[in-house]
């Protein structure tokens, strides 16, 4: 029977947590910085007070009963209020402080941290930012398992209980040989593409879909297009690939400072009514109650990508 007076304590839910995340108790432990019996002890009293169990433990795995997955959700919301508290008690009041993690996808971390790192240093001196570059997928799991805090990522993320923060719109840019008959010009149209053999980064990353999603707008066959043999894990391998002349590629304008300014490189625009362009945003759990402090940190992020594309503008 449950105990009705049975309260449990951060410290419980926080080994549940961290248990049902990890899937194992000697990672969970380490992670927390206890033992693994005072780990044990702590999920023991849980699941007595709750009077049900939440982990499945046996020698090879760790399980997450169905009333565990039930009550996860809630001891997360838990835990993220008692953060907020801790937050408002030292008086900042959404003043971002001490440790966040921020989640960035590879095709915008480059470009526009260390403008966002400055200010953040500048604007918030008790902020310890944390820094996970991966791809979205990748960045939404650890948003759900409370890895991190935020990310900062294309939107939208098709992610189940959370909060989307647009932030900015961002142009593609056409990249090519200096000697390509597409260099420097301003009236691309998304037929434009036809025939250019376009290298695209590996799966997973969202800058290859939203490339082939802009073919399959221009009403061209992806496959014809792209250039399926050759795949790259980052724009700037992409970018030294089309220097060497094995085809053209889209980059997002706040990487065309850093990346295409080698030696061999021209860009085009496409025509200002031409929509050939991503929505970049913050995506953070809808439990979390630390929404102004990432609006600030979104504000900045913004200067940050206007800092990033002045140049090349």
């Amino acid at each position: 029977m449950h105990n009705k007076e049975y309260r449990p304590t951060l410290s419980q839910l926080r080994t549940f947590v961290t248990i049902a995340e990890n899937k194992h108790f000697g990672s969970a432990a380490a992670k927390l910085g206890i033992s693994q019996p005072s780990l044990s002890q702590a999920l023991v009293a849980l699941e007595q007070g709750l009077n049900m169990q939440l982990i499945e433990r046996s020698t090879r795995r760790v399980i997450v009963t169905s009333a565990g997955e039930a009550l996860l959700p809630y001891a997360k919301a838990t835990l993220d209020a008692a953060d907020a508290f801790l937050v408002q008690s030292r008086g900042n009041g959404g003043t971002l402080s001490g440790p966040l993690t921020i989640g960035i996808i590879p095709t915008i971390a480059p470009y526009i941290l260390p403008a966002l790192l400055r200010s953040l240093t500048e604007a918030y001196p008790e902020l310890e930012p944390r820094i996970i570059e991966d791809q979205t997928h990748h960045l939404l799991e650890m948003l759900r398992d409370g890895h991190i805090d935020l990310g900062l990522m294309a939107l939208p993320s098709g992610a189940p209980s959370v909060v989307e923060k647009r932030l900015y719109e961002e142009d593609f840019v056409l990249v090519v040989t200096e000697d390509h008959p597409l260099a420097g010009r301003t009236d691309l149209i998304l037929k434009s593409l036809d025939g250019l053999n376009l290298l695209l980064l590996d799966d997973g990353h969202c800058l290859h879909d939203q490339i082939i999603d802009l073919c399959r707008a221009a009403d061209l066959n992806p496959s014809e297009v792209t250039n399926s043999d050759t795949r790259a894990s980052s724009l700037t391998t992409v970018t030294q690939l089309v220097a060497s002349g094995l085809g053209a590629t889209l980059a997002p304008l706040s990487a065309v400072e850093t990346e295409c300014s080698r030696p061999g490189l021209a860009t085009a625009r496409f025509r200002e009514d031409i929509t050939a362009q991503r929505e970049v945003g913050l995506v953070y759990r809808s439990s979390s109650s630390r929404s102004k402090e990432f609006e600030a940190l979104g504000e900045l992020a913004t200067a940050a990508y206007t800092e990033a594309v002045a140049a090349y503008r």
